[in-house]
């Protein structure tokens, strides 16, 4: 039998009021990551502990079927210093929870959970259900859902958990930062020696800033590159700098590969250029996955993400949906609706009834 909705809707809010009493910055999750495990255990669901993550599977797992995964993360940033409120209270008024990490994305997370406890019972679903509350996410670091990735079953399809109002995030925008070097040759100011590493990275720059990339996406328009730092390590007025180094944040869409947009701009500038990381990359699930038409019979809406988020690290279709709102994540007095996430519980719900 399934759970019944108000009583996890009830224990939803409950836990994320306990969740956000609770500091869980990236990288020192482990005291939310007990009160996750402690909440499924007196459940009794098996839930294992892995770094500062926790996962576990649907009380009558069948490796002979595919597995669905519902994935948030208990991590937050630190409290923006504008904070009116106690960032810890964990306080509702007016129907507002307040609290640092209730919007992003701790009302994702409790709600994905009632979801799968409103599921775990129930011995003739198509799929199994694997829930996954991560670490790291805010800092994009290898100890969250990367370092969980190998310890879950094979994953076929994921939600993902971020605030997004409910509708369907299908794409996200890849993230891949550069770091470019010109070289010159040291010289005196003053005799007009050596050749400018500066002058040479101007170039350069000139073409980051204006280049176009022939493939633009309907869903997330097309690819951004903006110069964000520069430097030399010369720090005389009177020497001609040898190197010039720069920084290039490089948003890519879903039509190009990271490697694709390396080659294109090497064949252009003159500088070395090597990508920090080629770990966070755009992401598409297809409009006629499973997922996405069973949102799309409830209404749902789709679109591409500007931001990053877990679903860039997994290997499989990965679905970005959740109830809050993107544009209050990191600010002030954080709150999201307790309606919010009890509607949202109803929304996942009757998508994976059309699914599983």
């Amino acid at each position: 039998m399934n759970a019944d909705i108000n009583i996890l809707q009830k224990d939803a809010i409950t836990l994320l009021q306990e969740l956000i009493a609770t500091p869980s910055f990236s990288k020192e999750e482990e005291k939310t990551a007990g009160i996750l495990a402690r909440f499924f255990s007196v459940r009794d669901i098996e839930a294992y502990w892995v770094g500062n993550n926790i996962y576990a599977s649907n009380r009558y797992f069948d490796p002979n079927k595919p597995s669905i995964l519902l994935n948030s993360h208990h991590d937050t940033v630190k409290p923006n210093p504008q904070y009116t409120r106690d960032p810890f209270a964990a306080t509702i008024d007016n129907g507002k929870l307040f609290g640092l990490g209730s919007n992003d994305a701790g009302g994702c997370l409790v709600s994905l959970i009632a979801v799968f406890l409103y599921f775990n019972d129930r011995k003739d679903l198509k799929y199994n259900l694997v829930i996954a509350a991560t670490a790291e996410e805010e800092i994009s670091g290898t100890g969250g859902i990367e370092y969980t990735l190998p310890y879950l079953p094979p994953i076929e399809a994921a939600i993902v958990g971020e605030p997004t109002q409910m509708q369907m995030a299908v794409a996200e925008r890849g993230l891949m930062v550069l770091d470019c070097i010109s070289h010159g040759k040291a010289g005196h100011a003053a005799r007009n020696e050596g050749e400018n590493a500066i002058y040479k990275a101007m170039l350069d720059i000139d073409w980051f800033r204006n280049y176009h990339f022939e493939k633009d996406s309907p869903l997330l328009g097309p690819c951004k590159m903006s110069v964000t730092v520069i430097e030399t390590e010369n720090k005389a007025h009177n020497v001609v700098p040898a190197t010039c180094k720069f920084v290039v944040d490089t948003r890519i869409n879903e039509l190009y590969s990271f490697e694709e947009l390396i080659d294109i701009i090497r064949n252009h500038v003159q500088c070395e250029v090597k990508p920090r990381s080629t770990r966070l990359r755009s992401t598409a699930i297809a409009l006629d996955h499973p997922l996405v038409k069973a949102g799309m019979a409830l209404g749902r809406s789709y679109y591409g993400s500007p931001t990053t988020s877990d679903k860039a690290l997994m290997p499989f279709p990965a679905l970005k949906m959740g109830p809050g709102d993107s544009a209050r994540s990191h600010t002030a007095d954080e709150y999201i609706y307790v309606d919010e996430i009890n509607k949202g519980i109803e929304l996942y719900i009757q998508l994976l009834n059309q699914v599983i």
